[in-house]
């Protein structure tokens, strides 16, 4: 079998399925919204990439960070012969980890990608040709079923991601994460942790507009994808902390009063002046939160890195 392979465990028409789904739901909802994995055509996705290099997001940075202080103790604690990794991307950050686990056998990347997963695995194959790597495409917010490689596996789940889902959807994908782990393996997980708010808020409001673009792209996306006509110049971006439930929410805030339409829904949809659209929710955390979450699910924490700062960290855990 070649090294390189990819396995398609959703539809071909799955994302279309999805977008419909979640454009109706979200846009008829009071109040309205739209999930965050819709930011990420490749033009969202290239935003993004600058938004990573910005002075203000310091997330991606800290990050970095602790995986090249502490990714041989990554590696020590967990003992992988196989590394898989949820919403995989460009598999950037990665190269820390599978640089440091010496007994690594196979390479999972996970993601909804196809394009993404080609390019980084054949990549990754061309720098290490004895890795195996088997590119999945799924949701992994949905049930995964993984393939048969070699234990112990590391589960690994980077970039705070998990905060973009609301605590319900949190405590769902956690146990679902679990149940994909036997004895020995292992779950590492990136959060962002609570800070001070204008930390935070200028994470999500750059002064040189990147996020607001990127915010923006979700109606591009709806535009291209199912014939909509909104027009991004009559939102404006707004990021504002939440301190109840320490997330960050972006939103899209309408500047006048009007009607998008959205053939393919056969929808028509009514924005009042200054109403608002909440695009992402990024929460944020305490190590306690963390364990106590892990925790609810099955899992125990093991261990805990931050970077120098304590702005970010990475915890170990495994099946309790």
């Amino acid at each position: 079998m070649s090294p390189f392979h990819i396995i398609r465990t959703l539809p071909e028409d799955a994302t279309d399925a999805a977008l419909r789904a979640d454009v109706r739901r979200g846009l008829t909802a009071t109040p309205k919204w739209l999930p965050p994995k819709w930011f990420y055509d490749a033009h969202g996705s290239e935003l993004f990439e600058r938004i990573t290099e910005l002075p203000e997001y310091y997330p991606t940075r800290a990050e970095r960070e602790i995986l090249a202080d502490r990714a041989a103790e990554i590696a020590a604690v967990t003992g992988a012969r196989t590394l898989v990794e949820l919403g995989s991307g460009s598999s950037e950050k990665t190269r820390y980890l599978l640089d440091a686990l010496t007994d690594l056998d196979t390479y999972v990347p996970v993601d909804v990608s196809e394009s993404a997963l080609t390019q980084a695995g054949q990549a990754l194959i061309a720098e290490r040709p004895a890795l195996t790597v088997h590119a999945l495409i799924a949701d992994f917010t949905a049930r995964l079923t993984l393939p048969d490689t070699p234990g112990p596996r590391l589960v690994a789940f980077l970039g705070g991601t998990i905060g973009n889902l609301l605590p319900a959807e949190r405590a769902a994908f956690l146990a679902s994460v679990r149940a994909l782990l036997a004895p020995g393996d292992s779950l590492l997980l990136g959060t962002d942790l609570v800070k001070d708010e204008r930390v935070l808020v200028a994470a999500y409001d750059d002064a040189a507009g990147v996020t607001a673009a990127f915010d923006k792209n979700v109606l591009a996306v709806v535009n291209r994808e199912l014939g909509a006509d909104f027009d991004e110049d009559a939102f404006d971006h707004v990021a504002l902390w939440d301190a109840r439930n320490e997330w960050i929410e972006m939103r899209l805030r309408s500047r006048t009063a009007q009607t998008v339409k959205v053939p393919a829904l056969d929808l028509a949809v009514d924005f009042a002046a200054g109403e608002e659209l909440r695009t992402e929710v990024s929460a944020k955390f305490r190590q306690e939160g963390v364990r106590a979450e892990l925790a609810a699910a099955g899992l125990e924490t093991t261990d805990w890195w931050t970077d120098r700062a304590g702005r970010f960290a990475l915890s170990a855990s495994t099946a309790r």
